[in-house]
This record gives C-alpha cells, structure tokens and sequence, in this order.
C-alpha cells in the first residue's frame, strides 16, 4: 500500500491538493473497498490498484478545487462514487447528494457512506429524469455521464436559478458546444492534467444563458 499511498499523496500536490492524514485514509479506504466490491460486483472495468489511483481518485480529485461557493451539490451518474466520494472526503462540509440509476452501484456507495462515516451523503438509485430532488442544487457534477446536451436536458430540473454544471470531458467537445444552441454557456473552461493519465481532460463550468432563463 505504501507504492499507492506515495502516488496518491504525490498526484494530489500535482494538482495543487495537499491532503491531511485523514483525507488520504478515507481514500486509501475507498481505494481498498472499491477493490473488495469489484472483484464480485464488477464496478469498473479497471483492475489494477495503481491504475484506479490515476484514473478514478486523482481523475476525480482534479475536480475538487473547482466547486467554489457550492454547497449542494449532485454527482449525476456517479457509478461507483465518482467524482462524488472523491469530493465528499475532500469537503466534509458540503452537502452531496449521489445519483445512479444501477443498484448494485448504489448498495456499494451506501457500503461507502457507511465504512467512510460521510454523514453528508445521500445516495438516490434512480433515473435523473425521475428523480425530484425536495431542494435544487447550486453544482450539478457528471465525470462521464453524457453529452452536454443530454447533461443540461436531463438534469436541468436539477438545477438552482443561480446554479451551474460542472462536465468533465477528454478532449474539448467544441461540436458539443456547438448543439447546446446558445442554450448554456461555457463559463469557465480548465485544461486538467491527471497525473499518470496519458489523455487530455477538459473541466467545464456551464450556465443557462440570459435567453433559456
């Protein structure tokens, strides 16, 4: 574990993340949990430790210093927590709600909450269209859920009057832009390099536009 501790803890300083002690077991300890599930439940198709460091917790990580002012906040197709679990254990006090609609995905994430004592997690087993949340949300997350199109469409009713989304992508999607149709606009956009990842990663920050409002 120390090999994967030294690339965890060295990846977050690239990033500009320094972890305390606490925050770096939790992560060790979603690492370890997310191995133990996987080898039954197959939650991801990446096998190997060292590979998950990079491409789940750090890839979800680069996302951290991006939430701003957002205090509730909803990781939509979250699969096995991320980025939310990522983010829920780097902001304790934040709200997180996590949205999935695979239940084996979300019995792991419950499994999750628990072992990891994230007080401040609510985990929902539902389709985002379906899903009518009692409060809005001021950042709707998605790491790989769709297209920005089908993100704004889907999750829209999910979203405060001065909220915003908050995409992950790979290279950055100018044709998917383009078919928001002025609907949403890029607000912020990050260029993201993820230690140990050989792939761009773009960070974009979208709202509705004056004229969708």
């Amino acid at each position: 574990m120390d090999a994967l501790t030294r690339q965890l803890t060295s990846g977050a300083q690239a990033l500009g993340i320094e972890l305390t002690a606490a925050q770096q077991q939790q992560l060790m300890d979603y690492l370890q949990l997310l191995l133990k599930w996987n080898k039954a439940y197959n939650l991801t198709a990446i096998r190997e430790p060292a590979d998950m460091v990079a491409l789940h917790l750090l890839d979800s990580l680069a996302v951290h210093n991006h939430l701003g002012e957002a205090q509730r906040i909803i990781d939509v197709g979250t699969g096995p927590g991320l980025p939310g679990i990522m983010l829920a254990i780097m902001n304790p006090h934040k709200d997180f709600t996590l949205l999935d609609s695979n239940g084996k995905k979300t019995r792991f994430l419950f499994q999750a909450k628990t072992s990891l004592k994230l007080d401040r997690v609510s985990i929902v087993n539902d389709r985002v269209e379906a899903y009518k949340p009692a409060q809005p949300f001021d950042m709707i997350v998605s790491r790989a859920f769709a297209s920005l199109y089908d993100m704004t469409h889907w999750c829209q009713h999910l979203c405060a009057p001065e909220g915003c989304f908050l995409a992950m992508k790979g290279q950055y999607p100018d044709q998917e832009i383009t078919e928001l149709e002025n609907r949403f606009e890029v607000v912020e956009s990050h260029a993201v390099q993820i230690p140990g990842v050989d792939a761009e990663r773009h960070l974009l920050q979208l709202r509705p536009t004056q004229v969708s409002a």
